[in-house]
């Protein structure tokens, strides 16, 4: 891709979405080779199979496929500079998994510049395991940010009951009740107290939605801080501090770093199991105790 380009050449960049930028449809100088720009966006769409970290990039660069501009074109080649940074970064399966879903979810409300949609944002974990992630925009405009995040809840219900009905005819079962982590008070609220039904009637499909899995203990929906949200990468443009703690924590490896003796692959693992299931494990007991109390 980035010999095709002609970028074998340039300097790497930190993260695949710069944050002065704000992505939309200008009236900048037009892009003439439409058919470069849906190539590489083709590509770069196909690679999100096995790099999450570039799925909000892709997301917000295929919108302009009609009319891309030179500010577009410049921005997926910012997805080629990142690429070039870690070439040999991919997700890391481990072989002894605890079969526990895991699942985060966040929205970006009203990110779009040109529509004012926000964002969908969701990612699941089978054990220390990233399986299923998403950045999307929603189909209508929300009116409220806990309009916003229930929208994502919603979403992220539907993908955590897919991927139990997968799992159920793998005949694998899980060993805990599945925990989805939201850090919108109010979405939770929503969730857990019927009160709230009658000022958020526009939610009211949603909300039964999701209360109906909650009744029937498929899943746990507990509450976590914003700083600890690991969808955030999926819904906005981080700085590359940030960007790069929340890569770690999904998962994601450099095989190109781990010598052969494979000690650092170890130290790897082991940090993943840390912020992955010792962390949540600790975060779930604190959460239980503070949404017991709250309500």
């Amino acid at each position: 891709m980035l010999d095709s380009s002609a970028l074998l050449g340039v300097k790497s960049a930190p993260t695949p979405l710069d944050t002065s930028v704000k992505l939309h449809q200008d009236t900048s100088k037009p892009f003439t080779d439409v058919s470069c720009y849906r190539r590489l966006i083709g590509r770069l769409l196909y690679l999100n199979t096995t790099r999450p970290d570039i799925s909000l990039a892709t997301q917000h660069l295929s919108q302009f496929l009609n009319h891309p501009t030179t500010i577009h074109y410049k921005a997926s080649c910012r997805i080629l500079r990142y690429l070039k940074n870690a070439p040999g970064l991919g997700l890391l399966f481990l072989r002894k998994s605890e079969a526990q879903i895991l699942g985060y979810v966040d929205a970006d409300w009203v990110g779009c510049v040109d529509t004012r949609r926000s964002t969908t944002g969701f990612c699941f974990f089978l054990g220390s395991s990233l399986i299923s992630w998403k950045a999307k925009k929603q189909p209508t405009i929300s009116r409220s940010s806990s309009e916003a995040e229930y929208k994502a809840l919603s979403v992220a219900t539907c993908e955590l009951q897919w991927i139990l009905y997968l799992l159920k005819d793998l005949n694998i079962k899980c060993v805990k009740q599945p925990v989805l982590y939201c850090d919108s008070q109010s979405a939770i609220h929503i969730a857990s107290n019927p009160v709230f039904h009658e000022r958020a009637k526009h939610l009211e499909i949603d909300c039964h939605l999701v209360r109906e899995k909650l009744h029937k203990g498929i899943l746990k929906l507990l509450p976590i801080s914003t700083n600890k949200q690991l969808t955030d990468f999926l819904t906005k443009a981080l700085p590359p501090p940030k960007f790069n703690t929340f890569i770690c924590k999904l998962g994601m490896i450099n095989i190109y770093h781990a010598p052969a003796c494979g000690r650092l692959l170890k130290d790897n693992i082991k940090e993943i199991e840390t912020h992955v299931l010792n962390e949540e494990e600790v975060e779930t007991s604190k959460a239980s105790i503070t949404c017991n109390a709250s309500y």
